[in-house]
């Protein structure tokens, strides 16, 4: 009886065993997630602002003498040179004063002739004793008083040319002319500068914005941040719709003090609009770039979660097992957060297949591509136990 239950024995161990391999040979292989490496690099610093347009220039043309409007020389709503005439103010009773000063001039020189030659007179006689001191100054006085009166009639006849001239209303600036503001027949000019029209200049244009001066100042107090400054910065236009303006702007005033009723700091923008796309009193998008942020890491946006503690990211370490990193993430920037904090250089930072994987156990890092560039390469299906590879024959037993 002892070799049965022998034999029963080792049957039992061979059969533990046989067991035992099953078992571990059915233990799954770690999971294969998709990384990227982190790479410190210098990201540019843009924000997305509102902006209000406004023209380059803008004149106000008005009426600078008083008379009754006569006609309007230009077509409302068109473009407009410097110096073309725009209105015209009745002009007979300016010229009728310029005809009075005209008058008054000449009669001023036929004056001063007379009192010159009596005050040659008397210089010339006076030597010889035959007029009294007295009498040589009264002349010479009068001579000047003469002159005097010359200059201000010439000056009476330059401002009635002046006044005459005014009456042809002139475009100031090159730009395009608004709707006209008073009618043929009113009277304009008596006692103020009627307004007539304005002209404004669309090409370029001024992009009014702001930005808040607490993040201005936590980004000049960066150290790892270094600023742009006017005239080097350039500005992207968004137009309703999310179309892009086809000529990009430059920033090229900051102001030096901050609004007290709105806690910003007010800037500019100058944007190019030669094809008149762009219109006066609109509001557009502006992507500015404020600067440059160094030593920051892109991350794309799926790698990165949250939770109540914040945000972190898991990476594969180097012994090949997943670990949670707490990150400081800034602002979004073509589909990738800017990480400024919690990561190194190197670190293999899961982007896909965190489904699949628990802080601590390991994990087959390969590299992530984006869906547009073939996706993730696909993981190898698992084998049953015992199965040869593709293109390799079993051992025969």
């Amino acid at each position: 009886m002892r070799l049965p239950h022998a034999s029963l024995l080792a049957c039992s161990l061979l059969a533990l065993t046989a067991c035992g391999g099953k078992e571990q040979a059915q233990t799954p292989p770690p999971p294969e997630v998709g990384v990227i490496e982190a790479r410190p690099q210098t990201v540019p610093l843009t924000r997305d602002l509102v902006g209000r347009l406004t023209p380059y220039r803008s004149a106000d043309v008005r009426a600078r003498v008083a008379g009754v409007l006569q006609r309007r020389a230009y077509q409302e709503g068109s473009d407009v040179r410097e110096g073309q005439v725009l209105f015209e103010i009745d002009p007979a009773p300016l010229q009728a004063a310029l005809g009075v000063a005209r008058g008054q001039l000449a009669q001023a020189e036929a004056s001063y002739a007379n009192a010159r030659a009596t005050a040659e007179r008397a210089r010339r006689l006076a030597p010889e004793r035959f007029v009294s001191q007295s009498d040589l100054d009264n002349a010479v006085a009068a001579e000047r008083s003469a002159a005097a009166a010359v200059e201000a009639a010439r000056a009476g006849v330059r401002s009635a040319q002046i006044n005459l001239d005014f009456a042809t209303v002139a475009s100031p600036i090159a730009g395009r002319a608004g709707k006209q503001q008073v009618t043929e027949g009113a009277l304009v000019g008596q006692g103020e500068a009627t307004l007539l029209t304005t002209v404004d200049q669309l090409d370029p244009l001024y992009a009014n914005f702001s930005i808040n001066s607490s993040e201005l100042s936590q980004l000049r107090a960066a150290a790892n941040v270094s600023l742009a400054g006017t005239g080097n910065t350039p500005v992207e236009v968004l137009l309703p719709g999310g179309k892009v303006h086809a000529e990009p702007g430059m920033l090229d005033f900051a102001d030096t003090t901050v609004d007290p009723a709105t806690g910003a700091v007010s800037m500019r923008a100058l944007v190019p609009n030669p094809d008149k796309a762009l219109f006066p009193g609109s509001f557009v998008t502006l992507k500015a770039k404020l600067g440059e942020l160094h030593e920051a890491f892109l991350v794309p946006q799926e790698a990165v979660l949250r939770d109540a503690n914040g945000a972190y990211v898991r990476i594969v370490d180097a012994e090949g097992k997943v670990e949670r990193r707490n990150v400081a993430t800034g602002a979004v920037q073509d589909g990738q957060w800017i990480v400024t904090s919690g990561l190194a250089a190197g670190d293999k930072v899961i982007v896909s297949g965190l489904q699949k994987v628990q802080d601590g156990a390991p994990a087959t890092a390969i590299p992530w591509q984006p869906a547009g560039d073939g996706g993730t390469p696909a993981q190898a299906p698992a084998r049953a136990p015992g199965q040869a590879d593709a293109g390799t024959s079993a051992p025969s037993e």
